[in-house]
C-alpha cells in the first residue's frame, strides 16, 4: 500500500473522531437543560363527573392569587357639595386666621352667605344673632363664632316635614304627585329618578306626560318609563295637558296602579298662560279617581335668588308642597335653601347631586350644612 494511501486512511479516521466528540457534546448540553414545561394544549380541558369542564393547570409552587376586586366608595354628601363648600371656605380660614374675633370675622362670614345665595335679609340676621352672642359673652373664640352658626343654620331648616305623601286607600284611586317647574331644571329627569325609586319600595307607578308642549318631553319620558319597566299615558303633540294626565289618572285607577307621577309644561308663550294652564291641570286631577298629594316644585339650584322667585310664583298658582332641589353638586348657591324655606315656607324634599339614578336624595338639614362648614 503506497503512502498516499496510508495518509488518507489517517485523514478519514481524524475527522471521524472529531464528528464523534461534537455529537457527545451536544448530547451532554442537552441532558444538562431544566426540563420544560408542556405548553398548553388546544383542544379542551377534559370534563368533571357531571359535566362541569375543569381547566388543567402547570403545578407552581405557590398558587396564583387573583387580584383584589376595586371597589369605589361611594361620594359622601361632602364631596358632592365641593361647590357649596368652596363659598364658605375663605371665610372659614379667615375666621381662624386670627387670635380673636373681630370686625372682620363678621364681614368674612357676611360675605359668605351673601355669595352662597342665602339673601341679604337672612344673612343680616344670622350675623346680627351672632355678634349679639359675642357680645352677650356666649361665644368667645373664633372655632366657636363657626360653631354658633352652623348650629343657627340648621336650627332655621329643622321642623319641617319632608316626607313625600303617599296615601294608602281604595284599590282604584291613585296618588298623584304632580311636578312644576320651568324648562331646563331637570324636571323630567327628576320624574324618571324618583320612579325608579318608587317601583323598588314595592309600589306601582304610571307615567302621565304632561308637557304636550315640548316633544322631546314626552320621548325623555318615555325612556324613563321603559327603563322603571311601568307604563306611560302620553297625548299628542300640543294636545291639552290636562286630558293627557286626568287620562292617565283613570287607566292607572282603572288598573289598581298606586301612583301617578304627572309632568307639566314649564314654559308657553307667556308666563300668565303658563300659571293659568298649571291651575287648569291641578283642578282637573283632582276631579278624577286620583289624590293629588304631592306638587313638587323643581328648581335648579344653581340659578340662586332666579329660584326663589320661580317658587313664588308656582307656589302662587299650585299648592307646592315641597321642592325638588337639582344640580346641587354643581352649585355655589346651595344658600338657595334657606331664602325658599324661610321666605317661603316650602320645605325642600329632595335634592339632585349627580347623574346617575341613586343621586336623588332626601335632604338632610343636619348632614347640608355640616359638609358646608367642614374644613
Amino acid at each position: 500500500m503506497g503512502i498516499e494511501v496510508l495518509f488518507l486512511i489517517l485523514a478519514v479516521i481524524v475527522v471521524a473522531f472529531g464528528i464523534g466528540v461534537v455529537v457527545v457534546n451536544r448530547r451532554r448540553a442537552g441532558s444538562a437543560r431544566p426540563p420544560q414545561r408542556p405548553t398548553a394544549r388546544p383542544d379542551a380541558p377534559p370534563p368533571r363527573p357531571g359535566g362541569t369542564l375543569v381547566e388543567e393547570r402547570p403545578d407552581t409552587d405557590a398558587a396564583v392569587e387573583a387580584p383584589p376586586e376595586v371597589v369605589e366608595a361611594p361620594l359622601s354628601l361632602r364631596d358632592r357639595l365641593a361647590k357649596a363648600r368652596s363659598t364658605f371656605a375663605g371665610a372659614i380660614a379667615g375666621v381662624l386666621g386670627r387670635t380673636g374675633i373681630t370686625e372682620e370675622s363678621f364681614e368674612d362670614l357676611e360675605e359668605a352667605l351673601l355669595r352662597a345665595d342665602v339673601g341679604v335679609g337672612i344673612a343680616t340676621e344670622l350675623i346680627d344673632g351672632l355678634r349679639e352672642k359675642v357680645r352677650n359673652k356666649e361665644v368667645t373664640e373664633p372655632q366657636e363664632l363657626l360653631d354658633a352658626l352652623a348650629a343657627e343654620m340648621t336650627e332655621r331648616l329643622a321642623g319641617a316635614d319632608r316626607t313625600l305623601h303617599f296615601e294608602p286607600g281604595d284599590p282604584g284611586s291613585p296618588n298623584v304627585w304632580m311636578f312644576v317647574g320651568v324648562n331646563g331644571v331637570g324636571k323630567t329627569t327628576t320624574i324618571g329618578k324618583l320612579t325608579k325609586h318608587e317601583v323598588d319600595r314595592g309600589r306601582t307607578v304610571l307615567l302621565a306626560a304632561g308637557d304636550t308642549f315640548r316633544a322631546a318631553a314626552a320621548e325623555q319620558l318615555t325612556t324613563w318609563a321603559e327603563r322603571a319597566g311601568v307604563e306611560i299615558v302620553r297625548g299628542a303633540e300640543g294636545a291639552d295637558p290636562s286630558s293627557v294626565i286626568f287620562d292617565g289618572i283613570e287607566r292607572a285607577a282603572a288598573r289598581d296602579v298606586d301612583l301617578v307621577m304627572a309632568d307639566t309644561a314649564g314654559r308657553l308663550h307667556t308666563k300668565s298662560n303658563l300659571m293659568e294652564e298649571l291651575r287648569k291641570v291641578r283642578r282637573v286631577a283632582e276631579k278624577g279617581a286620583g289624590r293629588v298629594t304631592e306638587t313638587l316644585l323643581v328648581i335648579d339650584a344653581t340659578t340662586g335668588q332666579n329660584g326663589l322667585t320661580q317658587a313664588r310664583e308656582f307656589r302662587e298658582a299650585t299648592d307646592v308642597t315641597g321642592v325638588v332641589l337639582t344640580k346641587l353638586d354643581g352649585s355655589a348657591k346651595g344658600g338657595i335653601v334657606f331664602a325658599i324655606e324661610t321666605e317661603l315656607g316650602i320645605p325642600v324634599k329632595l335634592v339632585g347631586v349627580g347623574e346617575s339614578l341613586g343621586d336623588l336624595v332626601d335632604f338632610d338639614p343636619n348632614e347640608f350644612v355640616s359638609a358646608l362648614f367642614e374644613h
